[in-house]
């Protein structure tokens, strides 16, 4: 069975629900979480709200589908710790990098634990949550459906993560750049605008000049100087590999649980070791 998230974040998201929800309603949870349960789901200012299909029941006398309104928010971080937060991660290279690239680094729970704070849940008391539905149990299946979808969305944005402990990605991203190691990785991140040309013609236009001396038909076949006998390699290109990691390890069109750099990386090295006796 394929894992509700691809990435540790998710995962870690995840991990908190469970530790705290009746594994029987988490089961059925699972099945809440796709497009055929949830008519409308969104994330504004940090509260995730859903609106999930349910079952009809004669025997409890629903005899029309109900729908549920849920209800998932995590507790904010106060304004005054995201300075501090946000001034340790500004001083650590790796954590910019991962960030602007729009993945979560491993040790982003280092510059939370600074100010006695942390950025993944971990128990009940990070979670606030509501349904609609009668089920006496909160968190219900309808909630476990929504946070299984929000571990989905995490994986394409993990700056919901941010969202939803109080800061948005433009904030967060803002201040991250006005320090010395975000300018610099900013500006190798930026997308450049390129004016398009008007071309007339494919082909390069041949160009016409005077000829000072009449070559000889030995002259004009087999040239005037004698062609090398090797030919030098030409010098490898630089390509910045922040630039390739942009989209990070699961860009939208890569649906597979394992890391689409990683599957890149190992597929480049494989040709060329394969073709390493032709170099």
């Amino acid at each position: 069975m394929a894992k509700h998230s691809r990435t540790w974040w998710g995962q870690k998201f995840i991990s908190a629900l469970e530790s705290f929800t009746d594994s029987g309603r988490l089961q059925r949870g699972r099945a809440y979480s796709g497009d055929s349960r949830i008519l409308h789901f969104d994330i504004t200012k940090g509260l995730a709200t859903a609106t999930i299909r349910g079952n009809v029941n004669p025997y409890f006398g629903v005899y029309k589908e109900p729908h549920y309104e849920t209800e998932v928010k995590m507790t904010a971080i106060a304004a005054k710790d995201w300075t501090k937060i946000i001034a340790n991660m500004s001083s650590k290279a790796s954590v910019v990098a991962r960030l602007l690239l729009n993945e979560v680094p491993e040790n982003i729970e280092d510059s939370f634990t600074a100010v006695g704070k942390h950025l993944l849940p971990y128990s009940s008391k990070d979670f606030q949550t509501e349904c609609s539905c009668p089920d006496y149990s909160n968190p219900c299946k309808h909630i476990a459906g929504l946070c299984y979808r929000l571990s989905g969305e995490m994986d394409q944005d993990p700056f919901l993560l941010f969202e939803m402990r109080g800061i948005s990605k433009e904030d967060l991203q803002a201040e991250l750049i006005k320090s010395p190691l975000g300018k610099a990785l900013a500006s190798e991140l930026g997308d450049r605008t390129l004016e398009p040309e008007v071309a007339t013609s494919y082909f390069t236009k041949p160009q016409t000049g005077a000829i000072k001396e009449i070559p000889t038909l030995k002259q004009f076949w087999q040239g005037q100087k004698r062609l090398p006998q090797a030919i030098p390699f030409a010098a490898p290109t630089s390509v910045s590999a922040i630039a390739i990691k942009k989209q990070g390890d699961n860009p939208p069109f890569w649906h597979k649980d394992s890391s689409f750099i990683e599957t890149m990386e190992a597929l480049y090295d494989r040709v060329k070791n394969k073709n390493s006796a032709l170099l």
